[in-house]
């Protein structure tokens, strides 16, 4: 945990910018009946049957300190999947970072030796060269701040029913680049110093060495 709280402490450096990675799903849901329509005074009613269309995954890269953020739509969320969408980080998303902090979940997917599945040693060890990992600890994914996007993406986009991931694709590109724009930015507060107060009981009890 500390690890991570460390990390959120320094300075922005876009040579080494800090990333945050994390996904999520999306089940697509096609109504049954066309949804009235509103009207003055009346809402938009939807009937609840729905036909399930399949299940999309949402890779997640967010850079709090400079308001940007990198969502892609697969449709898993594998080992495989993870490489590609690293790569992608890599190559052209942040081509001139020196280096990119990265922080992620503690998920098995999420490890060096994914790229080994998927490319070339030579290949696989100039992207993790490219990389400083840190992770999360178990059940600590709430200091993933790429998580709190999530969140937001959940909440102002997908809330409601997406019937194909086309639409998903186009709805989710609109909705990071509008927040792009704004340079929508996270000032992160908790502190190393303030897990050892208010999380003191994840911590070891030390007892004293006695001769």
């Amino acid at each position: 945990m500390e690890d991570i709280l460390t990390i959120y402490k320094r300075p922005y450096d876009p040579a080494y910018p800090l990333v945050c990675m994390d996904e999520t799903n999306k089940q697509q849901l096609i109504d049954k009946r066309d949804p009235i329509e509103m009207k003055p005074g009346k809402p938009q009613k939807f009937d609840t049957e729905y036909e399930r269309n399949g299940t999309s995954n949402i890779f997640m890269a967010f850079e709090p300190l400079a308001g940007k953020r990198f969502v892609d739509v697969t449709n898993r969320r594998t080992k495989k999947d993870w490489a590609r969408y690293i790569k992608k980080l890599v190559d052209e998303l942040y081509p001139n970072a020196i280096k990119i902090v990265l922080v992620m979940d503690n998920l098995n997917t999420h490890k060096g030796a994914s790229l080994y599945e998927v490319f070339e040693p030579a290949e696989a060890r100039r992207i993790l060269d490219k990389l400083e990992m840190h992770y999360t600890p178990k059940h600590g994914s709430w200091l993933n701040m790429a998580e709190l996007e999530l969140s937001h993406l959940s909440r102002q986009c997908l809330n409601r029913r997406i019937p194909n991931q086309k639409i998903l694709k186009e709805e989710v590109t609109e909705w990071y680049k509008d927040r792009n724009g704004r340079e929508v930015k996270v000032n992160w507060q908790f502190t190393a110093e303030d897990a050892r107060v208010k999380l003191k009981k994840l911590y070891p009890i030390l007892e004293p060495i006695t001769k």
